[in-house]
């Protein structure tokens, strides 16, 4: 399927396999290292997507062209390694490579079919490693893993955001549901219904109701949380005037009855600040780390040719 999908957005002929898409300084980018990165992350996309052909033709256009710019940004990486006279020991090579032997494909031997079967000889293989280790050590180098966000800074986001963190009207709700039947040997939903309120009444447990007749899930049954738009009509018009520890009464609706226990309320209000800073922080940073991160990456393009071919 995914390969079907790209037929379309990327054709890549057996002619085209080594044409270039990219150079970056001296650096050649192919169609083919293209392809395979796409055929990589595909799948996501028609995951998502897939429902869709438009929408989907359109992401992955979007996933081509993020995927071209990754290979761009590796390439810029390396060659700031080589020009900044950076160098990596062999010994530091070879220890990395075992590494990446034992923990993905577990023995040398596996990982000769594998590279076989992919079309990859070793020395490929080997030059991975080392570009994408160059990668992430000149990444943290150069984009600070220490970011301090201020306590100013979060509160500040809090106010501006404030929307954001607000809770909407909840309820933890368990529920019976019984469904309607035409073939006359079958009981009566309603009828049922009201026999397994009166026994709750009289101090049965919902829990045992629940398990004994209920045609619903485990966890529709031991409760869930709702805010309103997650209920039919029927469903969230009486939940929603229970307090908690409050049964319902017989619920009859188009095919199924119902019987309700609020176990929890929660009204809706704003989340604290207290409740929120951990997030509100962490937030802060990926933003500050993707800001300084496109700050470098746009100084090395600065500095180095790069061409597109389309």
């Amino acid at each position: 399927m995914v390969g079907c999908f790209l037929s379309f957005s990327v054709t890549v002929h057996a002619e085209l396999a080594n044409a270039i898409r990219a150079i970056v300084n001296d650096a050649v980018i192919t169609y083919h290292e293209l392809q395979t990165l796409n055929e990589q992350t595909a799948d996501r996309v028609v995951a998502v997507y897939g429902n869709s052909r438009s929408t989907l033709e359109k992401k992955i256009a979007e996933m081509e062209n993020e995927n071209l710019g990754h290979l761009v940004e590796r390439q810029l990486i390396l060659h700031e390694f080589k020009t900044a006279g950076y160098s990596l020991p062999e010994s530091v090579l070879d220890d990395l490579v075992q590494e990446s032997i034992k923990a993905d494909f577990g023995d040398r031997a596996t990982l000769t079919k594998t590279l076989e079967a992919r079309g990859m000889s070793y020395e490929k293989f080997r030059q991975q490693i080392k570009e994408r280790f160059i990668e992430a050590q000149l990444r943290l180098k150069n984009i600070s893993s220490e970011i301090i966000i201020s306590p100013h800074k979060i509160e500040s986001y809090y106010l501006a955001h404030r929307e954001d963190y607000k809770e909407e009207d909840r309820v933890k709700l368990r529920r019976i549901t019984l469904s309607k039947s035409s073939n006359p040997g079958d009981p009566d939903a309603k009828k049922l219904a009201e026999e397994i309120i009166a026994r709750l009444k009289e101090g049965a447990s919902f829990s045992e109701m629940a398990a004994i007749y209920s045609q619903d899930s485990k966890e529709s049954r031991e409760g869930l949380w709702y805010e309103r738009p997650m209920l039919r009509k029927e469903l969230a018009d009486a939940a929603f005037t229970l307090k908690a520890g409050q049964c319902s009464g017989v619920i009859d609706c188009a095919g199924e009855c119902y019987v309700l226990m609020v176990d929890e309320v929660n009204r809706s209000h704003y989340k604290s600040l207290g409740e929120v800073r951990s997030k509100i922080e962490q937030d802060l940073k990926a933003e500050e780390r993707t800001r300084l991160e496109k700050q470098w990456l746009d100084r090395l393009r600065k500095k180095t040719f790069v061409q597109y071919f389309y």
